[in-house]
């Protein structure tokens, strides 16, 4: 199975897996009327919306470039993943307006173990996609995958301090404590939403490659420009999972074309062993062209 096959299998497979988790929350929520399961519970919603969203921006970003977008699709995973965050957000402002209600009118007449051991299942599973997520996103730089394994990880934590709290509300009988601990989802849903808005905004503005990937790409250039005299003006951005690389690379102005062109490909070659995501552009220039600053070859 290819990436491209094997990323779209597993969007659509979270689709299924959030729809599971959502019905065992909701369970869970209907069982205990606890308002910190159901803030739980609507953000496994959001996971749901989220799941469908990533799904179809890795179809559209798989799309092979075209005249109307000639560096391709990528973006998509970005967009997809801005509009999961803003979700998140949104699904924590409702959590807040439910939680503070409930301040005034705690209650937790059905509360007992049997919702507690649906929702604690459905963390489990959570759990489980969550790794996998992270680990194939994080190996295949899909932001798509990657903020869905994310989201599901805070999701985690949340069930999990939601359940630590309950336990305290049936050993100790404070109410109060259910809209507390609401709240206290609510602010943690809060920051991994901007967390993942943040994150994608960053490579739609074209911001420069993480610093391990610039530490990747100026080794690769080094160590594979031999013969050159000087690389200057190294760029970098992210489109999704690619990456996209450009610098000027200055050699000896009797250099031939052929000779110029071979050192090139080298550079791409080891640049795209490296980072198999890379798309580079190299714009050859005679030795007039020597900057003051600029990365010499090994």
């Amino acid at each position: 199975m290819t990436d491209k096959a094997s990323s779209q299998g597993l969007a659509l497979a979270s689709i299924g897996v959030a729809l599971l988790v959502l019905a065992l929350k909701f369970v869970a929520w209907w069982l205990t009327g606890s308002v910190a399961l159901y803030s739980d519970a609507l953000e496994s919603f959001v996971n749901v919306a989220g799941a469908v969203l990533a799904w179809i921006a890795i179809r559209i970003a798989e799309r092979p470039a075209d005249t109307n977008h000639p560096f391709g699709h990528h973006k998509a995973e970005n967009f997809s993943a801005i509009a999961e965050g803003t979700m998140i957000l949104l699904a924590a402002l409702l959590v807040i307006q439910e939680a503070v209600g409930a301040l005034w009118n705690p209650g937790l007449d059905r509360l007992g173990p049997t919702g507690m051991i649906v929702n604690a299942v459905a963390m489990v599973i959570n759990l489980v996609w969550a790794r996998l997520l992270i680990r194939i996103g994080t190996r295949r730089r899909s932001p798509a995958l990657s903020a869905g394994g994310r989201h599901l990880m805070a999701d985690v934590w949340t069930s999990a301090g939601v359940l630590v709290g309950l336990v305290l509300v049936l050993l100790t009988g404070w109410a109060i404590l259910d809209p507390i601990l609401a709240l206290i989802v609510a602010a943690n849903i809060l920051r991994e939403g901007w967390g993942v808005v943040f994150a994608s905004a960053g490579d739609l503005m074209d911001s420069a490659a993480h610093s391990d990937d610039r530490e990747i790409i100026t080794d690769a250039i080094r160590e594979s420009a031999a013969g050159a005299m000087q690389i200057h003006d190294l760029r970098t951005r992210r489109a999704g999972k690619v990456l996209f690389i450009e610098f000027h690379l200055v050699v000896d102005r009797e250099m031939t074309v052929g000779e110029a062109h071979e050192i090139c490909d080298a550079i791409e070659d080891e640049l795209e062993r490296r980072i198999p995501e890379a798309r580079t552009t190299i714009h050859v220039e005679p030795d007039d062209k020597l900057k003051k600053k600029g990365l010499e070859p090994a």
